[in-house]
């Protein structure tokens, strides 16, 4: 059986098609308009022919040369201008309006299957609909909300999944209800120095945080806290659940006890990729620690596009046949059957 070829529009780092390889799919092209992103992405898929470029409504296929068929399109258009997490700053429409900037791609490839990803709140913009009418032409298509903890992943992150289908309704992607603990996620205590809370690093909303989170779980007991951004639940968290959504920012600290002594440390990259789901063997070196978070943050978990991809080709795997694989508009590369 011939591999299903995968490419990724909006790839970031790559999570999206850590997940796809996983399920069985070579990534044969990428594309992003982050450097560190795509140059992340190649570490990763070295044989991908990945793209550095900020696709528009001019975007098509013929940015690529190399990739004359997929079999699976995965895309992840830009979701800050859909997330409620901005409150009430203004919305940029033109990022609303990537979700539409994957169609040029599906014309030309016709790829036997789809999968769009965002937060939920691109069901609240203005052309969701219409996107989903053009897409319904040609695909039989299911929307799912899917939560990272479901399939193992130790973070709560629900996502908004479109899963097309050329041939056949997308069967229901089915996780399993599973509380995985936010202690997974944590490095040796030995591995970074933490700052005792009474060294006055702190700022005040920082430290009433982290006094609400004792009050409620007592002394000795270790947890995080909120350290940037707004939240909704006193701004603390115990271990023994998965962890919240995780942003583009430096967003939890870990509250510790040491020989009697509170201390608090942010978290680190190498506890953030596990609050993912990456492979470890994945790679994530570019650009700043900074930059390793937003790539992290912006993210999709690879076990939940693992048990996507695997849901949607699992007739295909089953039947032992390679997916009939369209040629892109103006290749003169062989068709592979």
């Amino acid at each position: 059986m011939n591999k299903i070829r995968g490419l990724d529009l909006f790839c970031g780092g790559g999570g999206s098609s850590l997940g796809a390889r996983a399920a069985g799919v070579e990534m044969v092209g990428a594309v992003d308009a982050w450097d560190i992103a795509t140059e992340t992405y190649k570490d990763n898929f070295p044989q991908a022919e990945v793209i550095t470029t900020r696709l528009d409504d001019n975007s098509g296929a013929d940015i690529f040369t190399e990739v004359d068929s997929v079999d699976l399109l995965i895309a992840s258009p830009e979701c800050t201008h859909h997330s409620i997490a901005r409150g009430a700053k203004p919305r940029d429409e033109a990022s609303r309006r990537s979700g539409w900037y994957v169609m040029p791609f599906v014309r030309a490839y016709k790829p036997r299957w789809i999968v769009l990803e965002n937060v939920s709140g691109m069901k609240r913009w203005a052309g969701y609909k219409e996107l989903l009418s053009e897409l319904g032409e040609h695909y039989h298509l299911r929307i799912q909300m899917l939560d990272a903890t479901n399939f193992g992943v130790p973070q709560t992150r629900k996502r908004l999944f479109i899963l097309g289908d050329r041939l056949r309704k997308p069967d229901k992607v089915l996780g399993r209800k599973q509380f995985p603990e936010a202690t997974t996620i944590l490095d040796n205590p030995s591995s970074w120095k933490a700052r005792p809370l009474s060294d006055g690093h702190l700022s005040d909303n920082t430290i009433a945080r982290i006094n609400r989170g004792m009050m409620e779980l007592g002394e000795r007991t270790d947890f995080l806290v909120v350290y940037y951004g707004s939240d909704r639940a006193g701004g603390w968290q115990p271990l023994d659940r998965p962890i919240r959504t995780l942003t583009t920012l430096d967003r939890f600290g870990l509250v510790r006890w040491v020989n009697g002594v509170a201390t608090f440390r942010m978290l680190q990259v190498s506890e953030l990729r596990r609050a993912m789901g990456y492979p470890e063997v994945a790679m994530l070196e570019r650009g700043s620690r900074r930059d390793r978070v937003k790539l992290l943050g912006n993210g999709v978990c690879p076990p939940v596009m693992k048990a996507v991809v695997e849901s949607l080709t699992c007739e295909a795997g089953t039947k032992q046949t390679a997916p009939a694989r369209a040629l892109r508009a103006g290749s003169q590369a062989p068709i592979a059957v």
